[in-house]
């Protein structure tokens, strides 16, 4: 299993950015599918977005279409979620995940394999 650690997380007013960073052990990076989830208390965790092995593919949540960037960078084994126009309702703790499987956009928990420990955005009103 990879190691995933995520930061970037903060207090922001609504309308604000933020850019979550997740940072991934191991030298073979580049053959995982990665997602970002998020979890708001009393909620199930839910799909944000995911990213494919190459970067080429990527896929959102209709919550956060146009206003959330997923990317990532191979070579320093790190995924991103870039994030724009924040709203209260984008509160919540947001978890990296990593899976071996190719197909995307694997939007359900259980297909991932490796979770990082979660970073909190609050976004105030």
């Amino acid at each position: 299993q990879v190691q995933l650690v995520e930061s970037g997380g903060g207090l922001v007013q609504a309308g604000g950015s933020l850019r979550l960073s997740c940072a991934a052990s191991g030298r073979t990076f580049s053959s995982y599918t990665m997602g970002w989830f998020r979890q708001a208390p009393g909620k199930e965790r839910e799909f944000v977005s995911s990213i494919s092995r190459s970067g080429i593919s990527t896929y959102y949540a209709n919550s956060v279409k146009g206003r959330f960037t997923i990317s990532r960078d191979n070579a320093k084994n790190t995924v991103y979620l870039q994030m724009n126009s924040l709203k209260p309702e984008d509160t919540a703790v947001y978890y990296c995940a990593a899976t071996t499987g190719i197909a995307t956009p694997r939007p359900r928990p259980g297909d991932y394999d490796s979770w990082g420990q979660g970073t909190q955005v609050t976004v105030s009103s």
